[in-house]
C-alpha cells in the first residue's frame, strides 16, 4: 500500500512537471510568433528557445509535502522576499531651524563735543557765546542798573569779550564805552547819525562795516561792537595812547581836559569792582 501511494505521488509530480513544460512550450511558441509578426517587414529574426524559456516555480501541494515528510525528504518552501525583507520607507531629512540672527548691540548716542580742537589747545577755553564769570556778574549788574533784559544784553557782552581780546583790549573798557554812549540801548541814534550800542557813525566807517551790510547793520549788537572796537583800535594805532584813542573815538581830540576819557574810565572802574577784581587802577591806560 505504501508503495502504491508513493507511486501515485511520483506520478502526480511527474505530471505536474510535464504540465509545466507544456505551458512553457506554448508560451515560447506564442513569443516566437509575435516576434515574427513584429519583424516581418525587416526580415526573419532568429529566436532561440533559451530566449523564450521562462522558469516557472510551482510550490508543492500539501499532500506532496506530507509524502516528502514520510519519505524523510526535506522540502524547503520558497521564500517570500516581500515578507522576509519588508520595504522600509525612507526617513525624511531633518530640517534644522535657521539660527537666529544676532541682535545688534545697542549704541548709545553721544552728545557732540563742540570745539574739541580748541579745547585740546586750551582746556579752560569757553564757548564763543558763553560769558566769563566776570562778565556774567557785570551782566547781572547791568540788568539791575539799566533795566535791560538779560537776553538782550548778553550778545553784546559776548561780542565785547571776543573782539576786545582779539585786539588786545580789556573787555570791560568796551562795556564802559557802551554804557557812556548808549546806556546799553541797541537802537539808539544820535543827532550826528551815530547808531547802536557804541554809537558808530556809518558814513565814517564803511570800510569796517563791510560792503554787503545793509543800512541797519549797526543795530545788530555783534556788528556794532565789532566795528566800535575796530574804531578804538584805529585811534590807538594813530595816536599811540589810550587817552587820545578814546578822545578820537568821541571826536573830541581838541578837549584839553579829556572829559570823555575820564567818564569812560570812571565807568570801567565801577565795572571792575562789580566783576570782582581787586586791582581797579586805570592809571596805566591814562598814561600818555
Amino acid at each position: 500500500m505504501k508503495h502504491a501511494t508513493r507511486f501515485n505521488a511520483l506520478a502526480r509530480q511527474a505530471g505536474g512537471i510535464a504540465l509545466n513544460l507544456a505551458h512553457g512550450a506554448v508560451l515560447s511558441a506564442s513569443l516566437m510568433g509575435m516576434a515574427y509578426v513584429a519583424n516581418a517587414g525587416d526580415g526573419p529574426t532568429k529566436v532561440q528557445f533559451s530566449d523564450t524559456y521562462v522558469e516557472t516555480v510551482v510550490a508543492p501541494t500539501v499532500s506532496e509535502l506530507a509524502m516528502a515528510s514520510g519519505l524523510g525528504l526535506r522540502v524547503t518552501p520558497p521564500l517570500n522576499f516581500a515578507l522576509a525583507a519588508p520595504e522600509v520607507p525612507p526617513t525624511p531629512p531633518i530640517k534644522l531651524a535657521p539660527a537666529p540672527e544676532p541682535t545688534p548691540a545697542l549704541k548709545l548716542a553721544k552728545p557732540p563735543v563742540k570745539g574739541l580742537a580748541a579745547l585740546a589747545a586750551d582746556p579752560f577755553a569757553q564757548d564763543e557765546d558763553e560769558l566769563s564769570d566776570e562778565m556774567a556778574r557785570v551782566r547781572d549788574w547791568i540788568t539791575d542798573t539799566y533795566g535791560v533784559a538779560e537776553n538782550a544784553i548778553e550778545p553784546a557782552l559776548a561780542a565785547a569779550e571776543t573782539h576786545a581780546e582779539e585786539l588786545g583790549f580789556d573787555p570791560l573798557l568796551i562795556v564802559a564805552i557802551m554804557a557812556v554812549e548808549s546806556s546799553f540801548n541797541p537802537r539808539a541814534v544820535s543827532n550826528m547819525g551815530a547808531q547802536g550800542l557804541m554809537q558808530v557813525i556809518p558814513r565814517y566807517h564803511k570800510d569796517k562795516i563791510g560792503p554787503n551790510r545793509g543800512r541797519n547793520a549797526l543795530f545788530d549788537p555783534e556788528v556794532n561792537v565789532r566795528v566800535g572796537t575796530l574804531v578804538l583800535h584805529e585811534g590807538l594805532q594813530r595816536y599811540g595812547s589810550m587817552q587820545r584813542a578814546l578822545q578820537y573815538y568821541n571826536g573830541a581830540l581838541g578837549d584839553p581836559k579829556a572829559r570823555y576819557t575820564r567818564k569812560v574810565m570812571a565807568v570801567k572802574k565801577r565795572l571792575m569792582t562789580v566783576a570782582g577784581r581787586t586791582n581797579t587802577r586805570t592809571g596805566i591806560e591814562l598814561a600818555g
